[in-house]
């Protein structure tokens, strides 16, 4: 499985410089966590948990995102690593014991799950183009009516992503402050004009909910919490760019957390701004992407006139972009650092001569991301948070207790306020959403058989490579 080495080559003796402030570590986090997402599942939230607990859902989120966002910070800070999660499972399971298969199996799960993240803001960019273009979701190829002309430009923001990364980090963060500037325009936009709407209709308040029975009320916050948490998914973007960041001890902890708390109060702005406007969101649920968006952008045109919504939609497809840029970033130095370390394909080990990135990483990547922008939003989606809670999320969880109590001599730059009270409500909190979600069987077998796979390939390797649990 392995495949030629290339680490002779001069191209791999560089090593990554930690030029990565606080700023530009909030930043990378906040480019990756305001995606297409809060745009496009705004309604769906206040459709799943009503009116009154569509805020509560926000919070939930944010909750659970401050909960697991600590086991972050307390990790990253102690191995401020290139990789992330790949560096803290070979840490804590041992790098010659079980730690060789879980960083192995996570690496493998996020060749599929950072792509499908990829995929997912550019599916969604795609659909918001499709508010300006309609003949987009028509499908170009008659025997093929699953493939529509949004696949297709949804393939080309992939690969247009990958070659504006394709250059030296510096470069990188001063496109990202642009970007950046135009996510907080469409958000701000969002809440400027629902508040603008409801003043001209009488002033601000909350729409008349029907009362629900508890077990319908649960089901629905559940369900809301699901879709928050994929939209608060970014906060632990700065930890895979670790071996880049200055003063990590100081600088991953806070970048985290900062995140966390500015999104959240973005999140529950622009929900209680949205809410007098979409009345009909429980209609619009059960609709297609387009009308989603026009939800969005018609709370704008309402407020303003014909041209807010367009902008704002504009805006829209503009913050999508760049939560792609930031997600490719972050995630293409992960099979980078397991490369680096023998411990997957060393083809993917090189840092480019010029720019100083892990250049194969990242067109790998980029490649993958754009054949699964053929697939539909909520497949992507509903694989996505599966496989990352499953064969990610908990092994952290577990492996961060676990090494509080292997390993107390341990260095710990940041160690979690009320510890172990953090992990403990972040495993409470996405078992509460693989529980009540519709069809959960469905999701955990995928992530059963992506699991089951890599594990097959790792023993497969290891007994050539005499590694764990074939070592003598």
């Amino acid at each position: 499985m392995s495949l030629p080495s290339s680490t002779s080559s001069s191209s791999n003796t560089q090593t990554l410089r930690r030029r990565i402030g606080l700023r530009a570590a909030v930043l990378f986090n906040m480019l990756e966590m305001i995606g297409v997402g809060p745009f496009i599942t705004l309604p769906l939230v206040i459709a799943a948990a009503g009116y009154r607990m569509s805020v509560g859902a926000w919070l939930l989120g944010a909750v659970i995102a401050v909960a697991d966002g600590l086991v972050w910070a307390e990790l990253g800070a102690a191995f401020p690593r290139a990789g992330g999660s790949y560096a803290f499972l070979r840490e804590i399971y041992g790098a010659d014991r079980a730690g060789n298969w879980l960083s192995f199996l996570y690496v493998w799960q996020l060749s599929f799950s950072a792509p499908l993240s990829i995929a997912s803001g550019c599916i969604g960019l795609s659909s918001f183009l499709a508010w300006f273009w309609p003949g987009l979701e028509t499908a170009p190829i008659a025997a093929l009516p699953f493939l529509h002309y949004a696949n297709f430009s949804a393939a080309a923001a992939c690969l247009l992503v990958t070659a504006l990364l394709y250059r030296n980090l510096s470069s990188v963060t001063r496109l990202a402050w642009v970007l950046f500037s135009g996510v907080m325009a469409a958000l701000v936009g969002v809440i400027v004009s629902g508040f603008a709407q409801a003043t001209l209709h009488g002033g601000w308040h909350m729409p008349a909910s029907p009362s629900l029975s508890a077990g319908v009320a649960v089901a629905g916050l559940a369900q809301a919490t699901l879709i928050a948490t994929y939209d608060y998914w970014g906060y632990y973007n700065i930890c895979f760019l670790g071996s880049e960041v200055r003063q990590p001890e100081r600088t991953i902890p806070r970048a985290i957390l900062l995140s966390v708390l500015f999104v959240a109060s973005f999140y529950v702005a622009m929900d209680l701004a949205a809410l007098p406007a979409v009345r009909d969101a429980a209609s619009h649920a059960a609709q297609t992407a387009a009308p989603k968006l026009q939800l969005v952008a018609d709370v704008a045109r309402s407020a303003f006139g014909e041209w807010a919504g367009r902008t704002i939609a504009a805006l829209v497809v503009w913050t999508a972009f760049a939560s792609v840029f930031s997600l490719l970033l972050g995630y293409s130095r992960v099979p980078y650092a397991a490369a680096r370390d023998g411990n997957y394909f060393r083809v993917l080990a090189a840092v480019h001569p010029k720019h100083g990135i892990p250049h194969r990483s990242l067109v790998a990547l980029g490649v993958v991301a754009t054949a699964f922008c053929f697939f539909s939003l909520q497949q992507v989606i509903t694989i996505l948070v599966v496989t990352r809670i499953v064969l990610q999320f908990f092994l952290q969880q577990a492996g961060v207790i676990l090494l509080r109590v292997q390993r107390p001599e341990l260095e710990r730059p940041f160690r979690m306020p009320l510890y172990p009270l953090p992990p403990l409500v972040a495993m409470a909190g996405f078992v509460f959403i693989l529980v009540n979600r519709v069809n959960a069987l469905e999701g955990l077998a995928v992530a059963a058989g992506i699991g089951c796979s890599g594990t097959l390939i790792y023993l497969w390797r290891a007994k050539k490579l005499q590694q764990w649990p074939f070592a003598g």
